[in-house]
């Protein structure tokens, strides 16, 4: 069984969390994780990776980031 997370030709969405930390998640796979939002998608996943390279430029969770940032 192949991971279906690495399917070059499948269909994704992007997804975010409260910390601001992206995902892909399989379209057609049912509801979405508790605490997930729909951004991009869906889409190709050669879109999809685009979408979360433009967007997810700090790896850092957002509130640790933000207490940091602000030290």
């Amino acid at each position: 069984m192949s991971n279906p997370f690495d399917d070059e030709d499948g269909t994704f969405t992007v997804v975010v969390n409260h910390e601001n930390q992206h995902a892909l998640w399989p379209a057609g796979w049912g509801d979405l994780p508790a605490g997930w939002t729909r951004v991009h998608g869906p889409a190709d996943r050669r879109s999809c990776v685009d979408h979360v390279d433009a967007h997810w430029t700090d790896m850092r969770p957002a509130s640790p980031a933000r207490t940091r940032d602000t030290d």
